[in-house]
Parts: C-alpha cells; sequence; structure tokens
C-alpha cells in the first residue's frame, strides 16, 4: 500500500477519532482501517495510536506523525486543485489562528461578513494566545499583533494598532486630572501580564522620546479583564485601541494624555512561505486588508 493512502487512514482516524468513524468517512471496512494502521506502525517501528476499548489517544510519536501528516495531505490537496483549476474557485477550508481578544472583538465580526459573501468556504478558527506552530499544527494563516520576530513567515501587514492610555471618570473624579506623562508614576497600572519591565516608551508630538515607568497595582493576561477593572475605577490602562475603544466611546473610560504616542504594534497577517496559497486563502488576506486598512473600525482619532 503506498504511504500517501497510510497518512490519510491515520488522519483520518486520528480525526475521527475512533476506527469505525474513519472507516465510515473513508467508506471502507472497519477491519481494513484497522490493518493498515497497523502496518503503518510496524512500518515505523513505533506505536502511533493507544487503543483502549471505546477511545484511541496518540503517543508521542503519533502526534509528531499526525501533525507532519496532516500538513503534508493539505498541500497536496492544495497542488491538485491548483493544477486541475479548482484553485481558481473561491471554495474549500481555511483554518486561521488569532489571538483572543482581538480574535472575538475585531476578527471575529470580519469573519462573519466573510463567510456570508462565500458560503462555499469552510472556517476553521483558533481563537487562542498560546504560541501557534503554523506548520506543525496545520494552519494556513495566523493574524499575530505586535513586531514580528519569525523570519521564516510571510506577512502582510492588514492595519495598525495605537495603544490608549484610559481611565475612568470615577478614578479622575476621586483621584484628579492626569496632566502629563510624570503624573502616571503616581497612579495605579493595571498591567498586562505578559509584558516585561515597568517601562512605557512614548513619543511626543514634537518628536522628543522618553520612558514612563509605572508601578503595577494589577496584573493579568486578558486585555478584556483589566479595561473591566479600569471601568470599576483601579486604576490606569495602557492597552490597544481594539480593546479600548467601545469603553472610551461609551464614556465609561476616558482616553487620557493624547498627545502622547506609546510604542504599538501592527495587525499582521502570515503564512509559511513553504505553502502554497489558494486563492480562498488569497481573498480572505485582502478582505481583512480592506476591512482593517486606513482608519480601523477600532481607531480612536477625533473621538
Amino acid at each position: 500500500m503506498d504511504r500517501f493512502a497510510e497518512a490519510e487512514i491515520f488522519v483520518h482516524t486520528v480525526e475521527a477519532g475512533t476506527i469505525t468513524g474513519a472507516a465510515k468517512a473513508l467508506s471502507l471496512n472497519k477491519s481494513v482501517v484497522s490493518r493498515r494502521i497497523k502496518a503503518l506502525e510496524q512500518r515505523l517501528g513505533a506505536t502511533l495510536l493507544n487503543r483502549s476499548t471505546r477511545t484511541l489517544s496518540l503517543t508521542d510519536a503519533g502526534r509528531s506523525y499526525y501533525q507532519r501528516a496532516q500538513g503534508l495531505l493539505r498541500a497536496w490537496r492544495d497542488m491538485e486543485d491548483e493544477a486541475s483549476g479548482a484553485e481558481c474557485a473561491l471554495a474549500g477550508p481555511i483554518r486561521i489562528a488569532a489571538p483572543l481578544s482581538f480574535g472575538l472583538s475585531q476578527l471575529g465580526p470580519a469573519l462573519i461578513d466573510f463567510q456570508k459573501d462565500h458560503s462555499d468556504i469552510r472556517l476553521d478558527v483558533d481563537f487562542s494566545d498560546r504560541k501557534i506552530d503554523l506548520i506543525a499544527d496545520g494552519f494556513d494563516m495566523a493574524v499575530r499583533i505586535g513586531r514580528l520576530d519569525d523570519s521564516a513567515m510571510i506577512a502582510r501587514k492588514l492595519g495598525d494598532v495605537r495603544m490608549v492610555c484610559a481611565v475612568s471618570p470615577q478614578w479622575l473624579a476621586e483621584h484628579g486630572p492626569i496632566e502629563t506623562i510624570h503624573d502616571l508614576r503616581d497612579a495605579p497600572e493595571l498591567r498586562y501580564g505578559l509584558k516585561l519591565g515597568k517601562g512605557w516608551a512614548y513619543r511626543e508630538r514634537s518628536g522628543k522620546r522618553g520612558t514612563v515607568q509605572l508601578e503595577p497595582l494589577m496584573r493579568a493576561s486578558n486585555g478584556d479583564f483589566l479595561r473591566d477593572a479600569a471601568i470599576a475605577g483601579l486604576g490606569v490602562v495602557i492597552e490597544p485601541d481594539f480593546i479600548l475603544c467601545d469603553a472610551v466611546r461609551a464614556g465609561r473610560l476616558v482616553a487620557i494624555l493624547p498627545e502622547y504616542v506609546f510604542d504599538a504594534p501592527s495587525v499582521y497577517a502570515v503564512w509559511p512561505p513553504t505553502r502554497h496559497m489558494p486563492r480562498r486563502v488569497r481573498t480572505l488576506v485582502e478582505a481583512l486588508r480592506t476591512r482593517f486598512g486606513g482608519v480601523a473600525p477600532w481607531s480612536l482619532e477625533g473621538a
């Protein structure tokens, strides 16, 4: 039996979770699927699946094989689509990884609109702040925010982000105004937990640059939680505008120190250079560039 067919049967078995499910998906007899997986393990000299009465689970070797096989099968399908002309059709799957807060507040609505316009495309979205290996985990693309440190990826800028310093009207009423960057030193900060150090780099309108040191009152790994803590009057937040925009527009937070520009990241679509990019993925990237480019939906300019 050829190795492509072995890999295909194994991947279907893992994704179905049972031999029965894989056999149904592949229109094969259960005994055939079981026999071919055993033959694959014998050829590799490794156990890929732990078998119990009702469930299957991957061994370390099986997990590694599954991730690589999944990527190879996807690349093979893309190659055949391109050669047959199906690549020109806006149909098929797109597997996307995206950060949680931005994904839910900004990317999610964009993907919903995109899906409405392209009903033959099947979106599979992983909203998570965990580090994703696009190749090993079988993703077509990812949306990332920051300064890209992975030179192996191809990147397309989707839009800009501005860091906004904000506090609740309640806090200002109780503690008085924050009029200069140096007033921040006396304000309790609600700090995103993954940020290193206490310093925030900024630039004045004149072009002069500096750094202000704040003392965090609270740390958390989720910006939405910190925004809500600021709304409750616990302190100051310096966070991306896509997290704070709705609260500022509604008056639940007040954007302060607009004359100071804090160093900010950008939003990118990234994908592996080794993977063919089908037209459906290119179309999604261009749709996101159109939606997020220029004045982004989350921008507080003029607010």
